[in-house]
This record gives C-alpha cells, sequence and structure tokens, in this order.
C-alpha cells in the first residue's frame, strides 16, 4: 500500500471516530438538555400522576428532584422561553391543566383549583376533568384548613400562641375533624390518584396532633406518656407509609431526649437517680434505632445507626459498669 494510502485510510478512520464521537455528544445533550416541548413535560407528568406518593417517595427525574416540582418548573420555563409561539392560546388549557396536576402533589391545592378552573374555560377534552379536580382540591383545600397547623419556627413569633392551642380536646376534636372530612372524600374517590394525596394530608394531621402533644409535653398533665402514645399512634396509623421509618426515628429521639432530661434532672451520682427508669428509656431508643438501621438503602438507615452510636455513648457516659449497651 502506498503512502497516500495510508494516509487516506487514516483520515477516513479519523472521520469515523469524529462522527461517533459527535453523535454521542448530541445523543446526550438531547438526553440532559432542557426541555423545549410542553408535549415533553405533560408525558412525564402524566405517567407519574397515578404514582402512589403515601406508600412510596415521589418519582425524581434525571437531576434528581421530585418529579412533580421539575415538570412544574419546566413548563414555567416553556411558558417564558416560547411566549410568542405560545401566545395565540391554544395550549393554555392543557399547560394549565399539567400545572395543576403538579401544584396539588405539591400540597398548593388553592393554586391547583385556580389552574384547573382556568383549563376548564374552555370546551374540549379537559373541560369535565378540570371542572372535577378543581372541587376536589377545594374540598381537600378546606379539610386541611381545620385545626391547628405546623408551626414554623424560622417565622417571627406571635404575640402568644395561636387560638385554641391551650385547649388539647378543642385540638383534637378540630384535627379529628379534619381525618374525617378527608377520609370521607377519600372513600368516595375509591380507584382514583387523589386517594394518596389525600391519604398523605391525613398522616400529616396525625403528625400535626402527635407534634402538638409533644411541644406541650412538659406542661400538660401526664404529658410525656402522651406524647409517647400519640407518636406511636402515628406509627400504627401509617405502618404502609413512606415515612415510617421516620416516623420510628422521631419516636426513638424522644425517648433519648427522656433520657437526658431525666438524667439532668436525677444526677446518676446521686441517690435520686433509678438505673430501672433511665433504662426504660434507653432501651426502646435503642430498639427503634436498631430497627430502622437494619434498612439497607435508605437515608434513615444513616441517621439511625448515627443517632445509635450517640446513645450508646451517653449510655457509657452515665454509668459504663451497669449497662451493657
Amino acid at each position: 500500500m502506498t503512502k497516500l494510502g495510508v494516509r487516506l485510510g487514516l483520515c477516513a478512520l479519523l472521520g469515523a471516530a469524529f462522527a461517533c464521537s459527535t453523535t454521542k455528544t448530541e445523543k446526550l445533550e438531547a438526553t440532559y438538555g432542557p426541555t423545549e416541548s410542553v408535549v415533553e413535560v405533560v408525558a412525564v407528568l402524566r405517567r407519574h400522576v397515578p404514582d402512589d406518593t403515601y406508600r412510596f417517595p415521589p418519582a425524581t427525574d434525571f437531576t434528581g428532584r421530585n418529579v412533580y416540582r421539575s415538570s412544574l418548573l419546566r413548563l414555567e420555563t416553556i411558558e417564558r422561553i416560547q411566549a410568542d409561539p405560545l401566545r395565540s392560546g391554544y395550549m393554555d388549557p392543557v399547560i394549565d391543566f399539567a400545572k395543576a396536576r403538579a401544584l396539588e402533589r405539591l400540597r398548593a391545592y388553592d393554586l391547583a383549583r385556580l389552574h384547573y378552573l382556568r383549563a376548564g374555560q374552555r370546551e374540549g377534552e379537559l373541560h369535565d376533568s378540570a371542572e372535577q379536580s378543581a372541587a376536589i382540591c377545594d374540598r381537600i383545600s378546606e379539610a386541611v384548613g381545620i385545626g391547628i397547623q405546623l408551626e414554623n419556627p424560622l417565622r417571627p413569633p406571635t404575640d402568644g400562641p395561636p387560638p385554641g392551642t391551650d385547649n388539647p380536646e378543642k385540638v383534637v376534636a378540630q384535627l379529628e375533624e379534619r381525618v374525617a372530612l378527608l377520609s370521607f372524600l377519600y372513600d368516595e374517590l375509591e380507584g382514583s390518584y387523589f386517594q394518596a394525596v389525600i391519604a398523605e394530608e391525613v398522616e400529616r394531621a396525625d403528625e400535626v396532633r402527635a407534634s402538638y402533644f409533644v411541644d406541650r409535653r412538659n406542661i400538660l398533665p401526664d404529658g410525656q406518656l402522651r406524647a409517647v402514645a400519640e407518636l406511636q399512634r402515628v406509627i400504627t396509623r401509617h405502618a404502609a407509609s413512606k415515612n415510617r421509618l421516620k416516623h420510628m426515628i422521631v419516636l426513638a429521639n424522644l425517648y433519648s431526649t427522656l433520657a437526658r432530661e431525666y438524667v439532668e434532672a436525677s444526677p446518676p451520682e446521686s441517690l435520686e437517680f433509678d438505673p430501672a427508669e433511665f433504662q426504660d428509656l434507653i432501651e426502646p431508643a435503642a430498639e427503634l434505632y436498631e430497627s430502622v438501621a437494619a434498612h439497607d438503602g435508605t437515608p434513615e438507615k444513616l441517621e439511625a445507626a448515627r443517632r445509635l452510636e450517640a446513645l450508646l455513648a451517653f449510655t457509657l457516659q452515665v454509668d459504663g459498669d451497669r449497662f451493657s449497651y
């Protein structure tokens, strides 16, 4: 083979390699590039609307972000970037309907209702579904608004506790009313994906109730026992929830906190310290942490394992001769 032939052969191989590299790059950019089509976003969202987010964590996109939040952000980005092509409004019902589907999974029921109503203003395939979904979001929002809410610790303190929070019976009655309305709607919507949304709100209501008694356990009569009982209630009622391990850690944390408070009030070197009472607090905390730490592949496993180590270190500091953990 002549030198010219060798050179032509090398050029051909380099060209082929460059073409393959360019194709791979274009494919990679197409996969991870910005979304340019409303249809693409709607297709992804439609695929995950039926997901049972009560039992399983929400799906994520390739960036690791919640698929409902990412879909909402992508729709807003498309509206901003492609404002001129969308000016005619021919895609408005689809965009509003898709936004509403994403918003209801982000607990923004009032906003979801408004977008459903906007999507239902035009006659078409989405009209009836949009009006029905708007009514459901309205009922969920009304139910969720009953009773106390979890207090945001980052907000400036208000003048005194929220109204009605000084009466435990009233707090429980209001939260039970919320759960009753949600449960009635849950049964009414049998077979609908809305059941997962409603189940999450029932779980949150139970969490709010337990948090109320945990926060006021040093004020209310038998507050410590009531706080433990309420957290145990959450674990029992929501054994199928994706948050079950988290609920177990919260209860273990309470036991651990009670143990530390007991040691502060009754130092181990004093005659007031009762090893049996201390053991009654340490054992359930350790058992809960160990149980959660046995679940491989979960973030809760790491948290429980670290908290268990801290608990055992604390136990040895209290009395290393008596306890064998």
